[in-house]
């Protein structure tokens, strides 16, 4: 039976393009570009604005008219990545500059991608160029899962089906230097620096300045696959969460230096504002959940209080009867109400969180 909710997902756009599913997007930190991979060893980049563009990929105008957009946003293909990769592209990643762009593949590879500039025309000026691969990074014996940029950019993590993690150090001229291998999980990794695993658990890294990376803890609780994390935006407490093969989303939270907790959480009201949480999963759904701080209690300082957590917006059918392989939200500023998803149908979709 469905619930009358307090929000709703409306469509902004559908890119196709990708000949086969399309498997993980990633939203530029610092300019107005989305990059998609997919099963077909490419990778798609668009660019969105408010302005009209020639060849727009948007929705038709009386669809996004009657989602009282008062400058809907105009999503363009730009360029097509052919990355050489031998099989799947599973994953994207851009480093916080915006300039550079990391893709793992299931060859077991990553590539890093700069744009090059074109040669000066004939007044001097210089056009945009074609995207470059300037370093491939091997290591790993088997499929690649996941990438990810540090938030300094300094440092790359992989992590792969071999049940590794690889660090990266990142020098200039697209150099790149291995400086940890962790082998902590018993299956396959799909998810760093926390990383997440087949074994049904979670680890969590650090590094011992005078020595290398180590994992300081495991947290445990899921009954199946973990498949994806997600770090809470700095200055929310220290959260984490995690979604499983066994059909929850977990919240962790950071309780002392090296330790970290889970609870259900209660479902109430509270002034103090956490954030949004989206899920998504094959049942083809994209859940919206309102998380926040807990209401003081009469409880000792040192008890872990839950947050908590209201279902605010239930999107059905995302990609028709496919399933929903990503859902990441927006970073940039004055976006954060967008959201995108990617499907087995090879699309990449945006979505608009609006009041019901």
């Amino acid at each position: 039976m469905d619930i009358d909710l307090p929000y709703k997902l409306v469509p902004v756009a559908e890119l196709p393009g990708h000949e086969d599913r399309a498997w993980h997007v990633a939203w530029n930190p610092k300019k107005p570009t989305l990059a998609s991979c997919s099963a077909d060893k490419t990778v798609r980049l668009y660019s969105y604005s408010s302005a009209p563009c020639s060849h727009s990929t948007n929705l038709d105008d009386a669809n996004t008219s009657s989602h009282a957009h008062e400058h809907p946003l105009r999503f363009e293909h730009i360029s097509t990545i052919p990355t050489g990769h031998a099989k799947t592209v599973r994953s994207v990643a851009w480093a916080p500059s915006g300039e550079t762009l990391a893709t793992a593949s299931f060859d077991s590879n990553i590539g890093i991608w700069e744009k090059g500039e074109e040669e000066p025309d004939e007044d001097g000026a210089t056009g945009d160029g074609e995207w470059e691969c300037i370093s491939t990074l091997e290591g790993h014996e088997t499929e690649c899962k996941s990438v990810a940029y540090s938030s300094t950019g300094t440092l790359l993590a992989s992590c792969s089906r071999d049940k590794t993690v690889w660090i990266w150090e990142a020098h200039p001229d697209g150099e790149f230097e291995t400086i940890s291998v962790l082998m902590e999980h018993t299956q396959d990794v799909n998810q760093i620096l926390a990383s997440a695993s087949y074994d049904d658990t979670i680890k969590l890294y650090i590094e011992d300045p005078s020595d290398d990376w180590f994992c300081f803890t495991t947290l445990s609780g899921h009954a199946s696959t973990v498949w994806s994390l997600a770090w809470s935006p700095a200055g929310t407490g220290g959260y984490l969460a995690s979604a499983s093969d066994d059909k929850t989303v977990r919240i962790w939270r950071r309780v002392a230096e090296h330790k970290w907790d889970w609870s259900k959480g209660k479902q109430a009201e509270s002034p103090h504002a956490l954030g949004w949480l989206a899920s998504a999963g094959g049942d083809g759904n994209v859940l919206i959940w309102e998380l926040s701080e807990p209401a003081s209690e009469d409880e000792s300082p040192t008890a872990v209080r839950p947050p908590t957590h209201k279902l605010i917006a239930n999107l059905k059918s995302a990609h028709g009867v496919h399933d929903v392989n990503s859902v990441v939200w927006c970073p940039r500023k004055g976006f954060e109400d967008l959201l995108a998803t990617t499907g087995d149908d090879g699309y990449t979709r945006i979505w608009k969180i609006v009041p019901s």
